[in-house]
């Protein structure tokens, strides 16, 4: 089709592809001829970029060719005869209530639904069932029927000099009917229910077509041509319409109060720590304040002494780093418009590919820190950080990849692709960690603002709400309560199948994770020092990172009240894929609340005066 940019005239020809069967009840999406559709004569498979072949994506031709702007009536695309094997695979297509997935001029297929108040948009439902179960009037026996006659719309827009047009809708009403011919069957038969020359048209599923054994099933569409003054460019706009703009804006709000409340207690921290000379000369301390002031300032000694297991702290801080590192530049291109739903698994090839670049910065970032610890073997930290979360994420995604293919679904992953996955991780991945290492733990070490002590000091009983899991699992709340409403949003588009196209939102929402991560860290951070326990590495990681773990629960939650999963197998798929998210959220709010506070430390420390 000479179609993208300067329209299709009348008589070219649309040839519509199929993309994969999609349900919602099990998650686990089947390429569209793994049932007994009619088939063109040769199958011809379009090329998938990494992004969509990891979706399940699976583009191939189909029987159904239009001609611009030439309506049909009543095409007879073909006709088969179910056997109990594919009348079993119908049925249970139609039990999980599986979509079919087409698509034209590399617009999806949809379904406008009318919402029962009057005045509210039309609703768009990403393809049509493949059939729908129902009783006879008077029985009470459940039947299977399938959609076999499709009624497409069209949608295109003119341009008024050259005639020609460009296609801006892709619709369909699908209809199970069954239908009957006289005599027997051949490719010129004309059926008696939906015959052009006599009108009859399908406008309803009266008869309609059941799926049994030893039954024959027909095939039919027609295609309508309207006009409509959409212009080409603004054509996605109609899938993406988000109807709920103000609980976005209501959840910003909800999360600029977190932010403003805690920018408020850093900013008295700071003013109290830093600038406590200026209360000297007007001599206002009172006994109190004074003690509360010193709890602080005498761990001197201790504040930078190396935690325990500091190696694993670099790697983890390393990983974080790379991750901030990928979602950052994603949402800018995302932001200015690079990754939009209409470039199908754009957004996923881009993140695998930022992942592995981003991996200079996990190296640096993990051999400087490394370095200051006074550690000397970069290569081995080096190698951790290549491996370790990486490694991790690639067992869980493959395991549950062995349990996608068990079930023959188009969503596994093949092996050239798993092959190039593993290419990117240590072809491009692991050299550009070591270069990173090599080059971070090349600088000079990170000076400490104050001496350490050579003998550890002893850390006073602590209170109970100061107890580190009370106080890492307090410091995780307010981080997810900043992001969790997007959090909805997001599990809905990806496990609901919907488009998600409010970037915008999304990076306001972002930046206020990173402020609330950084700044619950501080004060947490700061309390503990004033209490004069000075383990504050670990503590500082965990407190902001805990907040994976409500994200986890919030995913169980979602998943029991939203989600109508039956089978053991999506069940496990939703829950692995979801382990690796908060896995991830995990390493990103952490990193976030670490450097914070390390940020904090290094600051308050160096203005202190030892005499």
């Amino acid at each position: 089709v000479r179609a993208l940019f300067d329209g299709s005239f009348e008589g070219d020809l649309l040839k519509v592809k199929v993309n994969k069967l999609t349900s919602t009840k099990t998650q686990l999406p089947y390429s569209y001829y793994s049932l007994p559709y009619c088939r063109p004569n040769s199958i011809v498979d379009s090329a998938e970029n990494l992004g969509e072949v990891l979706r399940g994506d699976r583009i191939e031709n189909s029987p159904y060719v239009f001609k611009m702007r030439e309506p049909q009536m009543c095409n007879v695309v073909g006709r088969i005869e179910l056997n109990a094997k594919s009348a079993k695979e119908f049925k249970e297509k139609i039990e999980d209530e599986y979509r079919v997935n087409m698509i034209l001029d590399n617009l999806p297929l949809v379904v406008p639904i009318q919402r029962l108040d009057q005045g509210s948009p039309v609703v768009y439902q990403h393809g049509f069932h493949v059939g729908l179960k129902g009783q006879y009037a008077g029985s009470k026996d459940e039947k299977y029927f399938v959609h076999n006659h499709l009624t497409f719309t069209v949608k295109f827009h003119k341009d008024m000099q050259t005639d020609s047009a460009r296609i801006v809708g892709f619709e369909v009403k699908p209809y199970s009917v069954k239908h009957e011919y006289e005599g027997n069957w051949s490719k010129t038969t004309r059926l008696t229910t939906c015959d052009p020359h006599a009108k009859r048209t399908v406008t309803s599923s009266e008869s309609p077509q059941e799926v049994e054994d030893k039954k024959d099933i027909i095939f039919t569409y027609d295609v309508e041509f309207q006009e409509s003054d959409v212009k080409w460019a603004s054509r996605w706009d109609t899938y993406l319409l988000m109807a709920d703009d103000q609980i976005h804006w209501f959840s910003i709000v909800n999360s600029l109060m977190i932010v403003l409340f805690l920018s408020g207690m850093v900013a008295m921290i700071m003013l109290r720590t830093l600038y406590r000379d200026i209360s000297k000369y007007n001599q206002l301390e009172t006994q109190e304040e004074a003690q509360e002031e010193t709890g602080w300032k005498l761990l001197h000694g201790d504040v930078f002494r190396p935690p325990t297991n500091s190696d694993l702290l670099c790697v983890y801080v390393g990983t974080g780093v790379q991750f901030f590192g990928m979602i950052l530049v994603t949402m800018i291109f995302a932001v200015l418009g690079f990754l939009s739903p209409s470039n199908r698994g754009g957004l996923m090839t881009a993140l695998l590919l930022l992942w592995v670049f981003m991996g200079l910065f996990a190296g640096y970032a993990s051999a400087r820190l490394y370095k200051m610890f006074k550690g000397s073997e970069w290569k081995k930290i080096t190698l951790r950080t290549a491996f370790m979360f990486p490694g991790a994420a690639f067992a869980i995604f493959f395991i549950l990849n062995a349990l996608i293919w068990g079930e023959k679904s188009s969503g596994a992953v093949p092996f050239g692709t798993m092959f190039a996955l593993v290419f990117l991780w240590f072809g491009i991945s692991v050299p550009l960690v070591f270069v990173g290492g090599y080059v971070g733990f090349k600088k000079p070490a990170i000076e400490d603002p104050v001496k350490t002590n050579k003998i550890p000091r002893q850390i006073p009983e602590q209170a109970w709400y100061m107890n580190p899991i009370f106080s890492i699992l307090i410091g995780g709340i307010l981080p997810f309560g900043a992001v969790f409403i997007e959090l909805f949003f997001i599990l809905t588009s990806i496990w609901l199948h919907q488009f998600y196209y409010i970037f915008g939102f999304l990076f306001i929402v972002f930046v206020i994770l990173i402020v609330t991560c950084a700044e619950i860290t501080i004060v947490l951070c700061y309390f503990q020092l004033c209490s004069e326990d000075y383990l504050w590495w670990w503590r500082s990681y965990l407190t902001s990172g805990s907040s994976a773990l409500y994200l986890f629960l919030y995913a169980a939650f979602y998943f029991f009240t939203k989600l109508e999963i039956t089978k053991p197998v999506s069940g496990i798929l939703y829950f692995g894929y979801m382990l690796i998210a908060s896995y991830s959220f995990f390493v990103l709010t952490g990193t976030i609340g670490f450097y914070a506070c390390f940020w904090f430390t290094r600051l308050i420390y160096s203005s202190v005066k030892i005499d």
